[in-house]
């Protein structure tokens, strides 16, 4: 699937930045696992992959954590704004359906015709 000139650049490419990719395809939901993949296929050192893994996750952490601590603290704030929220998108998805009935089922008057 890859010619191996591409290959080679590659590889030369992640042995370059492979722990920035680590870092950062951690953190890519949709990437996360083909980079794990192609660590390990292009031959990523163990404590190198382990390394930027682990160094990944605690920021991670940190982030989930402090994001806890601080809607923990605020729970019954995020309660309000959230039911206001649905409302609010309630009222957009009916107003939408409605255009969409509006345009859907109206009959285009014809020039000069009056309704």
């Amino acid at each position: 699937m890859i010619s191996p000139e591409r290959l080679s650049l590659l590889e030369n490419k992640f042995n370059q930045r492979g722990i920035l990719f680590i870092l950062l395809g951690r953190h890519l939901v949709g990437l996360r696992a083909q980079i794990f993949l192609v660590s390990g296929v292009l031959r990523m050192p163990t404590q190198k992959f382990l390394l930027a893994d682990g160094l990944s996750s605690i920021f991670t952490m940190a982030v989930m954590v402090g994001a806890g601590y601080l809607g923990g603290n605020s729970l019954n704030a995020l309660r309000k704004d959230i039911s206001r929220v649905e409302h609010l998108g309630i009222l957009i998805l009916v107003a939408a359906l409605a255009v969409y009935l509006i345009f859907r089922y109206a009959k285009p008057m014809k020039k000069g015709s009056l309704p």
